[in-house]
Parts: C-alpha cells; sequence; structure tokens
C-alpha cells in the first residue's frame, strides 16, 4: 500500500486505484485528539471516548482528503448482509441504518466505515460510474456479503464484474486470527469446496484466513482486478486498532472512499 501524510494524518492507498476515478483512504490509528486507550485518531464511537474527541477526530480525515464532513455517508455495523444504496449524504442528526455495505452512484457522498480487524472492502467501477465499501467479519464473511454485494452491482447496476477493482484492506490476519469449533463449522458449511483453504490448524488451534475468504467471493464473481494489502492489524497494532490483539480496549479506524 501508498502511505501519505497530510495534516498530521497518516493515510495508506491501494497501489492499483486509479486516483482519476475514485479517492480513497485508511486512516491509521495516529493523528488525533484521543487519549489511551483510543490513542489517537479513534474514529468509533461507545467505545468510552468522548464525543468530542471522535468528532475532531473524523473532521481530521475528511480535512485530510479534502471532503467536507456533510459528505459523509455511514452506517451502523452489525456483521449483517444487508447492503445500502445511498443516494444522497447522511445528515449528520440522523441516525444511522443497520447495515455491512454500502453502494452509490453519487460523487458528492463520501462512503465510511469503521474497521478494528473485520476486513474491510472496497470496490469500484473502472469509468466511475459505482463504488461500494463493505464491513466482513467473520459473520459477514460467511453470509458471503461481498459476493452479494458484488451481485448487487451486476444485475441491478448493470455492471461487468470484469470492469471491478476491488482492494481488500487492513485486517486481522491468518497469522492471528483463532477461531473456534463453532466458527470453524461455519466456515465449512460456507464454503463447502473450499474450507480446507481457507482453514489451518496448529496443534490445538484453528485459524482462519480472512483475507483469502473475501478474495475468493471477489474470484468467483469475475471481479477483474483485486489488490489484498495482506497488513495484519494485530501485528501492526502500532498503526491500526486491533480488538483482538487489545483485548477489546481499544478505537477503530476509519476508512473513506469516494467517486471523483
Amino acid at each position: 500500500m501508498i502511505i501519505e501524510r497530510s495534516g498530521g494524518v497518516e493515510i495508506h492507498r491501494f497501489a492499483s486505484f486509479d486516483s482519476s476515478v475514485v479517492s480513497h483512504a485508511f486512516f491509521s490509528r495516529n493523528g488525533g485528539v484521543s487519549p489511551e486507550p483510543w490513542s489517537s485518531l479513534n474514529q468509533g464511537g461507545g467505545l468510552g471516548d468522548s464525543k468530542d474527541n471522535v468528532i475532531e477526530n473524523r473532521r481530521r480525515s475528511f480535512a485530510a482528503i479534502c471532503r467536507p464532513v456533510e459528505s459523509i455517508y455511514d452506517v451502523w455495523q452489525v456483521h449483517s448482509a444487508d447492503i445500502i444504496v445511498a443516494n444522497s449524504p447522511r445528515p449528520l442528526n440522523v441516525e444511522h441504518v443497520k447495515a455491512d455495505a454500502i453502494v452509490s452512484t453519487n460523487p458528492e457522498i463520501t462512503l465510511f466505515m469503521r474497521f478494528a480487524d473485520c476486513v474491510p472492502i472496497m470496490v469500484y467501477e473502472k469509468s466511475g460510474m459505482v463504488a461500494a465499501i463493505i464491513h466482513a467479519g467473520w459473520q459477514g464473511t460467511v453470509k458471503k456479503i461481498v459476493g452479494k454485494t458484488i451481485s448487487l452491482l451486476v444485475n441491478e447496476l448493470n455492471i461487468s464484474p470484469e470492469n471491478l477493482v476491488a482492494g481488500i484492506g487492513p485486517s486481522i490476519g491468518p497469522c492471528h486470527y483463532e477461531i473456534g469449533h463453532e466458527v470453524e463449522r461455519a466456515v465449512k458449511a460456507s464454503f463447502p469446496e473450499k474450507w480446507n483453504s481457507l482453514l489451518s490448524y496448529k496443534d490445538s488451534s484453528i485459524f482462519l484466513d480472512l483475507w483469502k475468504s473475501n478474495q475468493l467471493q471477489l474470484e468467483e464473481m469475475g471481479v477483474g482486478i483485486i489488490e489484498v494489502a495482506k497488513e495484519c492489524t494485530a501485528c501492526h497494532n502500532d498503526t491500526w486498532f486491533s480488538h483482538r490483539y487489545e483485548k477489546g480496549n481499544t478505537g477503530r479506524f476509519g476508512a473513506a472512499l469516494h467517486l471523483r
């Protein structure tokens, strides 16, 4: 990934994304105002950090990518397979809709989500017809939210999948994502022919590769270009928030995407 800095905020970007078509950013945990344990660019509310801190961190992030905060469309992420098609920004005084994928054809909207181990997936059409951002933890992964989002783009918006570009952003890697037998069974049920390439076993522990699980869905849908950051949030906790590594006592980093 490409790393840049703007106004004290650290931004990570996919190398394969065409900046003339789409603008995107993963904001690291650095460059904000939040104290420990949310230090410092925490974008998540309801975690114990003050609302004023979160608002200031969001303002700094949007200023770093030269977008008005009022252009935001974000959702209440609930580990579902629900997709929202956003036609206009979310008024800041209006409650969030519950969903885990946002699609838009409007360049005036900045799609925004928050992460701390779950997988961020960004998708856009090469000519700038549509953009989408997706949140996939293990539940969204086995519910195939990525595949369902691509299916919506193809079947409802008449997008050719080979004209789509996708990126899988910083998230917990297979090196750290240990799971239990309940999740193991869910993965086997969701990927009956591929689960053995997604699960690994070491002694009595089971590990899930969320990157490959979501890349597989993109490939099966025929997406033309796929970039995988392969940046583990638990391995790089100085850069990213990690719910697993920090035992739940942490913040959320932001990810933004908009059409030009």
